[in-house]
């Protein structure tokens, strides 16, 4: 068994979205004790900014043509597509930037597709948590509903492009406990943040095959 894990938190040491993966995947390792489990931690191991145009331009250019920097691109994709087809569960944990996903997350994305192909699914019925934070509240009714554009971003790729079994364990109103004028919200963060651990516990356990 092989559990692909995925970080993209810039604040390793402080995630919320990290802190609900890892209980998810206490969960697995409980249920697998020794088995693989395959790390990237996108923030603290960064891809080059560059390398998706990179294997882009490389893809379309005859072997013999490439420059070295388009093949170690091109390399660099087809490992990180190759991480997740040889997945048999994975768990990413992605926090919500911005509106949206981090620069970091969307190039990993672009590599995939760039040696997979843009309708490969690498994660083709792969039992996969997702967990993502969101600083604020964004549900129906609240002041910013609907600019959480990084939800169903992800969803289209992991489900709709990957074919990912998905299982999101959301937590909303994570800067309501140092963020002046959330005060009045500590309260539903705090039931926000124990619901989503213990949805983690039971995407993990479910993750697990119990």
């Amino acid at each position: 068994m092989n559990l692909f894990r995925l970080d993209a938190s810039i604040l390793p040491g402080a995630s919320s979205s990290a802190e609900l993966a890892d209980i998810a995947e206490a969960e697995w390792v409980a249920t697998h004790p020794g088995a693989t489990v395959t790390r990237r931690h996108l923030a603290t191991d960064a891809l080059p900014a560059d390398a998706w145009a990179l294997a882009i331009v490389g893809g379309g250019t005859p072997e013999a043509d490439r420059t070295p920097a388009q093949r170690e691109a091109l390399a660099l994709a087809a490992g990180l597509a190759e991480e997740l087809q040889n997945a048999d569960t994975a768990i990413l944990a992605v926090p919500l930037y911005n509106y949206g996903v981090s620069q970091h997350f969307k190039t990993w994305v672009d590599l995939v597709i760039a040696s997979a192909g843009p309708t490969t699914p690498v994660l083709k019925s792969t039992p996969t948590v997702l967990a993502t934070s969101l600083g604020g509240g964004y549900g129906p009714g609240t002041p910013r509903e609907g600019w959480d554009h990084s939800t169903p971003y992800l969803e289209r790729i992991l489900v709709d492009i990957w074919g990912a079994e998905l299982t999101v364990v959301k937590r909303e109103l994570t800067l309501a406990a140092t963020t002046p004028g959330m005060e009045g919200l500590r309260e539903l963060a705090e039931q926000y943040h124990s619901d989503a651990r213990t949805a983690a516990r039971a995407a993990g356990q479910a993750l697990a095959g119990n």
